[in-house]
């Protein structure tokens, strides 16, 4: 990679591009490097809607298909000027069905100097499932990949995966089948859903939705509701509230919604169809809830390339050190905070879960990273960086835990105007824990001036006098740093745990 003077990248990876030829849309998106949690440089999308007609005629629309190439010469230059290393070109259910499909394949390779790989059915039901893997900590359910001419349907337990079906439901294709009547598709949605017998072993599990036009339901949903967070990644939604909801679209109860603005003109017509094509599904399935994804079958695809060693890394983990890696004044001593905070738990009686603990360490990574701005506005900064970041790998309510650890690390153990909405997300386990946390940060940067090779030195410990429930216990060498800011910081912490506290120096 040609060096830059930009320290906001991270060294030894050189960007990726992939182009993805949908039936509706045609996207490239340019990665910062191949890496467990990819980073995307740039993202641009247009809706040419190859698969319009191919349901009826068998041939992709003449004028898409002159769109989409115009675009493919965009994006070969935007992918060049990005000094991508390396471009991957998937195509999906619309080239691989049309009979003018090969005819587009041989002109989009010769103008994107790349080969192009038409997926089957399978192996973008495959990919989506990779996709899921690798954007879900410990996945288990049915994921669902709506495309604009199919459904792609397979099963996920862990890291393992089913055999993927593809079905022709498609909002795209779905639309033009029926032509635009919503009770036809839902008739032809039952219908093909009958020959997906394996919906039925995703029962009580999680659905986890894949695609645009389910992506900009969640959305809707979003703003309908007044959501305060806008990320897609991971936003889940119970059975019964997801089955109204989707009925909601399909009826037309909400369509004067003004939420209905924040979806793009071309999205909208084709939001009922896959609201009918997702209620169907869930119909069958039965799932406990359905979480939306960010991530399919580009960063499944990415995923797949990667080695073993590098698919088993924490996706939010890599990431928040590698956000630490490019603001924090000290790496090391994030890492020193995650491991430290681990082993003080006990002391004040938490037991964490795996993913409780893997929030926890993520909080810690990210504990410095707002150290350039105002005093007065670090905090805030903090929270609106975490919270707003591209995570995976995390919960909602996991993302609003982290974001308000570090707001309450600078602003106090207290809540605030800043903090109701994600506290509103995250649950009181999750947002005691944040205070506890915080707190406990809040105690020892005053020790380490975010430097490593201080914290672990300091320990807490079962007091033996009668009047103390934990010793604070601070090597005689770091007795210099006694103070009454240091005595503060640890009365704050006693008072939030209800144990006595106190600072011994030996």
């Amino acid at each position: 990679m040609t060096r830059s003077e930009a320290q906001g990248r991270l060294p030894g990876i050189a960007p990726v591009s992939v182009v993805d030829i949908g039936s509706n849309s045609i996207r490239l998106v340019i990665y910062e490097g191949l890496s467990r949690a990819p980073t995307v440089l740039f993202n641009e999308k247009v809706l040419c809607g190859l698969g319009k007609g191919v349901a009826t005629t068998g041939r992709m629309d003449e004028q898409g298909v002159e769109r989409a190439l115009a675009a493919l010469r965009r994006f070969r230059a935007l992918s060049e000027q990005a000094q991508a290393t390396r471009m991957y070109v998937l195509a999906t259910a619309a080239a691989r069905e049309a009979s003018n499909g090969p005819d587009f394949i041989s002109r989009a390779e010769e103008i994107l100097g790349h080969e192009i790989i038409v997926l089957t059915g399978e192996e973008e039901a495959k990919y989506s499932a990779l996709g899921i893997i690798s954007g879900f900590h410990d996945a288990d359910g049915i994921a669902g990949d709506l495309g604009g001419g199919s459904l792609e349907l397979i099963d996920i337990s862990g890291k393992t995966f089913g055999k993927g079906i593809t079905l022709p439901l498609g909002g795209l294709r779905l639309s033009e089948a029926v032509d635009g009547s919503l009770p036809k598709a839902r008739a032809m949605a039952k219908k093909l859903l009958l020959g997906a017998k394996f919906l039925s072993k995703g029962q009580g599990r999680t659905f986890y939705a894949v695609g645009g036009t389910w992506r900009n339901i969640a959305k809707l949903h979003m703003e309908i509701r007044r959501y305060p967070l806008h990320m897609m990644q991971g936003y889940e939604l119970p059975y019964d509230e997801i089955a109204f909801f989707l009925d909601e679209i399909i009826s037309g109860a909400n369509a004067r919604d003004p939420a209905w603005a924040s979806i793009s003109k071309n999205r909208r017509n084709l939001i009922p169809f896959g609201a009918i094509a997702l209620r169907e599904v869930i119909e069958v399935m039965r799932p406990k809830s359905v979480c939306f994804s960010a991530q399919g079958v580009r960063e499944g695809y990415l995923y797949s390339l990667l080695l073993e060693e590098e698919q088993a890394l924490d996706p939010l983990l890599e990431a928040a050190d590698e956000l630490a890696i490019l603001r924090a004044r000290s790496p090391e001593h994030a890492r020193e905070l995650a491991d430290w905070t681990g082993r003080m738990m006990p002391f004040f009686d938490i037991e964490e879960t795996e993913e409780e603990s893997r929030y926890r360490q993520a909080a810690c990574l990210l504990a410095d990273i707002s150290w350039r701005a105002h005093p007065d506005y670090r905090g805030l900064q903090a929270l609106n960086v975490i919270a707003h970041s591209s995570f995976v790998g995390i919960t909602h309510p996991g993302r609003a835990f982290i974001a308000l650890t570090n707001y309450y690390r600078f602003e106090g153990l207290h809540d605030d105007g800043q903090t109701g909405p994600l506290a509103a997300i995250a649950t009181e386990r999750l947002l005691d824990r944040a205070k506890l946390v915080g707190g406990m940060l809040r105690v020892v940067y005053l020790f380490s001036a975010s430097m490593p090779g201080i914290v672990n030195d300091l320990t807490f410990r079962r007091s033996d006098n009668p009047e103390l429930d934990l010793e604070f216990v601070v090597p005689k060498a770091h007795e210099v740093f006694a103070g009454e800011r240091l005595d503060g910081r640890l009365t704050q912490l006693a008072k939030l745990t209800g144990k006595r506290l106190a600072f011994v120096f030996e």
